[in-house]
């Protein structure tokens, strides 16, 4: 039986600090978190060209004829109380708007309640390669930035 774990995440622009909500698949069989182009598209994020395409292989490691990575959104994904600042690339998704990869699940070590279709995470790594911000953090550097523009409007 094969089981899916589905996350309702937010995705912020980096650039315009703009968020929405969409739904992630947990994938611990990916080696990296994909974007759909798609969603890209539909909500306007900023592109990132890559300096060298990056191949897509299929789940049987052949190498996807149809498909080759040449962009990447740079956004904070928040789930839950915790936001992290990343890079994710794109490319043509069927169902989903987002994978999380088997590096995220690594790191985070989520709980998983198979039964329940529930993840919490419960641990944080002290030290990564990902920045990882409290959006309590986040929701305060906004408002500074907003009384400092405040300030010099008046």
């Amino acid at each position: 039986m094969l089981r899916e774990v589905w996350l309702n995440i937010g995705v912020e622009k980096v650039d315009m600090h703009e968020d929405t909500t969409v739904k992630a698949l947990l994938d611990n069989s990916v080696t990296k978190m994909f974007m759909n182009k798609k969603m890209t598209a539909k909500y306007g994020f900023k592109l990132q060209k890559l300096n060298k395409l990056v191949m897509v292989r299929n789940v049987d490691r052949t190498n996807n004829s149809r498909e080759t990575i040449t962009h990447q959104v740079k956004v904070n994904v928040y789930y839950k109380s915790y936001i992290e600042r990343i890079r994710i690339d794109m490319c043509n998704l069927q169902r989903t708007d987002i994978i999380l990869d088997m590096l995220w699940l690594q790191v985070y070590n989520p709980e998983i309640n198979w039964e329940m279709k529930e993840v919490k995470i419960t641990r944080y790594p002290p030290i990564y390669r990902r920045k990882i911000v409290v959006k309590k953090d986040i929701e305060k550097k906004k408002s500074r930035e907003e009384n400092q523009s405040n300030r010099e409007i008046r």
